[in-house]
């Protein structure tokens, strides 16, 4: 499950047997809770019950850091659980990583190709607008002749 937490700057993780409530989660990763239930609802994270409450693990806060790596990179929600499916299943991480490699390289191939698509709209932007700019000033020049010659022609 350590895939996306691998180049993670963020501060060490508490002790394993540390809980935490959903607000203490949502407070952490400025969250709010009703985000985290719905990566509950999700399938994503799976806190234990006391009566009522909520009672996440450490194992709850690493997949919200998980979910939220892997949201920043791009990645839907679907695509994080089948990385995260991949863990519990295999409980090593080659299959993991394998998946997450061809998950970032198709990610890359998205990326570049709207920089390239937004490249081609940006040249077609310019190219407008100088022909606006030039029509403006083709008016504006006309309008002057015409201010002219009305003016001389009293």
């Amino acid at each position: 499950m350590s895939v996306l937490l691998r180049t993670s700057t963020a501060a060490p993780a508490p002790s394993r047997g540390a809980t935490y409530t959903i607000s203490d989660l949502a407070r952490e990763f400025a969250l709010t809770t009703r985000a985290i239930r719905f990566y509950e609802d999700e399938g994503l994270v799976a806190p234990a019950r006391r009566g009522q409450s909520r009672v996440y693990g450490e194992r709850e806060r690493v997949r919200i850091k998980l979910i939220l790596r892997g949201k920043r990179l791009g990645l839907t929600l679907s695509e994080i659980r089948e990385l995260f499916d991949l863990y519990e299943v295999a409980h090593n991480e080659r299959a993991q990583l394998a998946k997450f490699v061809h998950m970032l390289e198709e990610r890359r191939a998205r990326l570049l190709q709207q920089k390239e698509d937004i490249d081609v709209v940006l040249v077609e932007i310019a190219g407008l607008e100088r022909v606006c700019r030039r029509r403006l000033k083709e008016e504006a020049e006309r309008a002057e002749t015409r201010t002219a010659d009305a003016a001389g022609g009293s």
